[in-house]
């Protein structure tokens, strides 16, 4: 498993950027142009690149409503060509890949094909009530699996009480989190708010830290530059997408800003410089 030197080491400055894909074939909002959304993910991918940050995670975030499990082959077949493009243009960037809502086959699958270096998995132990319904965490496949693909450096990151959902049977957070890492074997746990774009609690960050000392620990929604001084260095790094993006003048559609990149790289620096709080 990933220890905290190592996230550091792959991940520097420890943010993961996201390339938030358009809607992939087959999904309701599909608009006939695989060319259309390379572009746009790789005009993203050179924003993020630009600001400064060295890791980015591709998702179909816009496939709504998503699959609770297993995705089609067809959205296996776009997430690989376009992750395979994004590889090829940005051989300095580390890559990773959430196929939604939970496929962590597909995602392993894709991530060996395209030379990603980690999946994000939203449901890995336990059940989730979601908007999908009921979803329940298969990690003693995927740890098979990725046995069995022979790519044991592949890091599986993984979320405790992700957004968007509930568990079916509550109990205490740092007994949730220990579980998704010492018997879940998770490289990295995420702690998010309740939705795409809430902030984490501060509160549920320092009880995932205190009950995984070692463990990288990640805030996975809601950040702002503001927000930055609140959470570094007690989480190693976060997951960044929505707060860093601006509307195109031209087609209306949310990109990613450098400014507010840049800005936001700033400030958590500044943040993890001054120790913990």
């Amino acid at each position: 498993m990933w220890n905290q030197e190592y996230y550091r080491e792959l991940i520097n400055p420890g943010a993961i950027g996201m390339v938030h894909l358009q809607a992939l074939p087959g999904s309701p909002a599909w608009q006939g142009n695989l060319s259309a959304v390379t572009a746009a993910a790789l005009t993203d991918a050179w924003a993020l690149s630009e600001s400064g940050i060295r890791a980015v995670m591709v998702e179909n975030y816009n496939d709504a409503p998503f699959y609770p499990g297993r995705v089609p082959a067809e959205t296996v077949a776009a997430m690989t060509a376009v992750i395979s493009t994004l590889g090829n243009e940005f051989p300095d960037l580390v890559l990773g890949v959430n196929v939604l809502r939970n496929d962590a086959a597909a995602a392993l699958g894709v991530a060996v094909a395209t030379g990603a270096r980690f999946i994000r998995v939203n449901v890995h132990v336990g059940a989730m009530v979601t908007d999908q319904g009921s979803i329940e965490g298969q990690a003693w496949h995927t740890l098979r699996l990725r046995r069995q693909l022979e790519a044991p450096n592949i890091g599986i990151l993984a979320d405790v009480r992700v957004k968007h959902a509930r568990p079916l049977a509550p109990r205490p957070l740092a007994e949730e989190a220990q579980d998704l890492r010492l018997r879940g074997l998770a490289d990295a746990v995420i702690v998010t708010g309740v939705a795409t774009g809430s902030g984490a609690d501060v509160k549920d960050i320092l009880t995932v830290r205190e009950a995984l000392p070692d463990c990288p620990l990640l805030v996975g929604s809601g950040l702002t530059a503001d927000m930055a001084k609140n959470f570094f260095p007690l989480a190693d790094g976060c997951i960044i997408g929505s707060s860093l993006k601006v509307d195109d003048p031209d087609t209306g559609l949310p990109v990613v800003s450098v400014g507010k990149t840049t800005l936001f790289l700033e400030a958590m620096s500044e943040a993890q410089s001054k120790g913990r709080p």
